[in-house]
């Protein structure tokens, strides 16, 4: 994998997001309660919704125009929502967020 330094975990606040602007598009860098950060696809895959500007909680999100939920795992939308999200692989180390750049250049965000 090629880690690509994107930020400091403070750069995004306790259960929110932060876009990261890439060649294929916005991908969503989120931090949880428990200072967990996932990385996925913005757009809710419902209506384009925008998911940096949903709700994240536990490792999921809502997307903030008609409260589809996301794993941030896996993508899949949960409950009666069929949908999936982009998701891409991210690590912690010494506080800085590392996000898997060959992944983000085989995909796309959007």
């Amino acid at each position: 994998m090629n880690w690509i330094d994107i930020g400091h975990v403070e750069d995004i606040p306790v259960l929110g997001a932060r876009l990261l602007k890439t060649r294929i598009g916005c991908i969503a860098v989120f931090r949880t309660a428990e200072a967990e950060v996932f990385a996925a696809s913005n757009a809710c895959p419902h209506k384009g919704g925008p998911l940096a500007e949903g709700i994240v909680h536990g490792q999921k999100v809502t997307c903030p125009l008609h409260n589809w939920v996301f794993d941030l795992n896996t993508g899949e939308a949960q409950g009666a929502d069929e949908g999936r999200i982009a998701t891409y692989p991210v690590r912690l180390e010494n506080n800085r967020i590392l996000i898997d750049g060959d992944a983000v250049e085989q995909r796309s965000a959007a």
